[in-house]
């Protein structure tokens, strides 16, 4: 097994591909060690000692570090822990679960309809390739909140990314929407 590794705009955090399937659908997010047990394979990367976040897509594991810890001196021990759950026929994720976009109902629902759309044609892709992913959080008088996982978040271009990117892709194509904000989880 040969994984390729990628730089992401976030300096802490690397992306690992695989050369195979990692989740057939959606995404996970494991913002922490706690989180991260419905999943072997984060389970097996957070027991890198460094390793702050893990974040999974459909064909690429993003793994972000702690300040201070180099690249160098956790990114073998991570490339194993991928070869070893590989190895071991566990699967990815125990049980269903894929992050998608929160639901809304309501007056503004042909909108958010709108905007959802858009991000998955026009959003999603562009940030799985350095990545993260960003999802639908809500709508509410015009501001749209967005959630920034992966390589997105606490990436020090995740706020331009927001604000030029994505906020004025969506002004232009739904007057409705005025803002763009990011939500924690």
């Amino acid at each position: 097994m040969f994984i390729q590794t990628e730089s992401t705009p976030n300096p802490a955090t690397l992306k690992f591909l695989p050369g195979q399937s990692v989740l057939d659908a959606g995404t996970a997010d494991f913002p922490t060690p706690d989180s991260a047990g419905p999943s072997p394979l984060a389970q097996r990367i957070f027991a890198v000692d460094g390793v702050t976040g893990v974040f999974l897509g459909n064909d690429f594991v993003t793994v972000t570090k702690a300040e201070g810890v180099e690249w160098d001196h956790i990114k073998p021990a991570i490339l194993g822990a991928i070869m070893e759950h590989y190895q071991s026929g566990q699967p990815v994720i125990e049980g269903e679960r894929a992050s998608g976009h929160a639901e809304h109902t309501g007056e503004d629902a042909e909108i958010v309809g709108q905007i959802k759309e858009l991000l998955d044609t026009r959003v999603r892709p562009a940030v799985a390739q350095d990545g993260g992913d960003i999802t639908f959080h809500g709508f509410d008088r015009g501001i749209v909140y967005l959630h920034m996982q992966g390589a997105c978040a606490g990436c020090p271009s995740s706020t331009l990314t927001l604000k030029m990117g994505i906020e004025n892709l969506l002004r232009h194509y739904i007057p409705e929407v005025l803002e763009v904000r990011p939500v924690a989880a």
